[in-house]
């Protein structure tokens, strides 16, 4: 664990990894001082309570009186605040870079352009199930500063941890590194290259060693091409392999070594689709990497029942099933969405755009989807894009979108949030975007 009494640590960004790594530094005897460029907040309750000095509004020249600097990841790369801190030679790192130093226990790291969610709670249902103790945190739920001292040795972490997060890592090595997928997204973030976007998701392996585990989907366009330098490499696929997890007929199966072991069937697991396949091949390469019990291994994948705001089932009127998958924050979590679904749906797609190109969704939207309904400020963009293969009519609201598609769908199809962009034009996060859907829908 590393020493940091007295050290002078600013802190990028007061939401809740900056105010969890303010709080973590002054628990371990730090001087922490928070800067937030937003002037939303007043004040910050949980700040002043502890003491802890604090700026809104902007960043004064007081960001640079310090040893180091701890970035939020809504805080973006090219901001005049880190490329000035740079610049003065200030060492700038992540939240999770952070906490990790003082973590005893073992890190299980998820990152991709999809499914990090869900994995990272199945992985951690499916490790508690089995009757270890794991908690979830990182990009979900709690931040990772706010649990890292609870976690004792043998015990685990199971970490959702986004590009951003990745961008300022030094010495972060989790023991477990799971890299779902990289498609693009977020290149609004990295000046629209998709190599400095894949190259930020790699950066999960970049400290491993023999003695930690790289699992990674061999079936991802973009990962079957590269050479992965770190760890043990540990694969996923749906066709056999000569090592890793992989599916056989309809049994979960895993070869390491000299081993090769059938797991449990498909269908135990109980969310479905294809995508949910491929992320619990990747917890199942961790579950028996640790040797867990097949029996206790399918009773975890059978009762795990999916997150919230992905594809979740708001409720069923008149046959017509209402869908929340606020957190397809890209074309691709749209294409898994769209393959999701055996019946006609009603699309409601739109919101910040981050560079979409929804040639991936072309062909799908021409078999599947009845009518778009186009919202935010990518509306315009998306009802030039699909008015030549369906019907597209731009809503001014979420509100109006989910009522008039109430009045066009019939018994049996599919009215489906999964907006394939940001949620920040319209409403606070994919979280509060997917709670006014839901409430919309419940008064139907």
């Amino acid at each position: 664990m590393k020493n940091i009494t007295n050290k002078h640590i600013t802190i990028l960004g007061a939401v809740r990894s900056g105010i969890a790594a303010a709080k973590l530094a002054h628990k371990l005897n730090a001087i922490p001082f928070v800067s937030d460029f937003s002037d939303k907040m007043k004040k910050i309750d949980e700040l002043d309570q502890l003491g802890i000095n604090y700026e809104l509004g902007g960043h004064s020249d007081k960001v640079f009186d310090c040893d180091f600097i701890i970035t939020s990841p809504g805080v973006p790369s090219n901001s005049k605040i880190l490329i000035d801190a740079i610049t003065k030679g200030i060492k700038v790192i992540s939240e999770i870079e952070f906490a990790s130093w003082f973590c005893k226990g073992n890190i299980v790291a998820i990152t991709g352009s999809n499914g990090k969610t869900t994995t990272t709670e199945l992985c951690n249902h499916t490790l508690n199930t089995c009757g270890l103790k794991s908690y979830s945190a990182g990009n979900i739920g709690l931040a990772f500063s706010e649990i890292t001292l609870d976690v004792k040795e043998n015990e685990f972490v199971v970490l959702e941890v986004s590009s951003f997060q990745l961008d300022y890592i030094d010495e972060f090595k989790p023991k477990y590194a799971i890299l779902l997928n990289v498609t693009p997204d977020h290149l609004d973030r990295y000046d629209n290259d998709f190599n400095k976007y894949a190259k930020s998701k790699l950066k999960i392996n970049q400290n491993q060693n023999d003695d930690d585990y790289f699992i990674y989907n061999i079936d991802d366009e973009y990962l079957s091409k590269i050479k992965i330098e770190n760890g043990t490499k540990i694969p996923f696929s749906s066709s056999p392999l000569n090592e890793g997890v992989f599916i056989d007929g309809e049994m979960f199966v895993m070869k390491h070594g000299n081993m090769i072991e059938s797991i449990c069937r498909t269908d135990s697991l109980q969310i479905k689709g294809e995508h949910n396949l491929y992320n619990a091949m990747s917890v199942l390469a961790v579950a028996k990497l640790l040797n867990l019990d097949n029996e206790a291994i399918q009773k975890a994948l059978a009762s795990f029942k999916g997150v919230e705001h992905r594809l979740e089932l708001v409720r069923t009127i008149n046959g017509i099933n209402f869908i929340n998958d606020s957190k397809a924050t890209n074309v691709d979590s749209v294409w898994f969405a769209l393959r999701s679904f055996k019946t006609p749906i009603i699309l409601i797609l739109g919101g910040k755009d981050k560079g979409n190109d929804y040639s991936r969704i072309k062909e799908l939207v021409s078999e599947n989807v009845k009518k778009i309904y186009a919202i935010g400020s990518s509306a315009d963009k998306i009802f030039n894009y699909f008015q030549s293969i369906v019907e597209v009519q731009k809503a001014d609201s979420l509100e109006f979108a989910v009522n008039d598609a109430y009045k066009i769908a019939r018994d049996g199809e599919v009215v489906l949030l999964s907006p394939a962009c940001a949620s920040f034009d319209m409403f606070n996060n994919y979280e509060h975007r997917g709670y006014i859907f839901k409430q919309i829908v419940m008064q139907l």
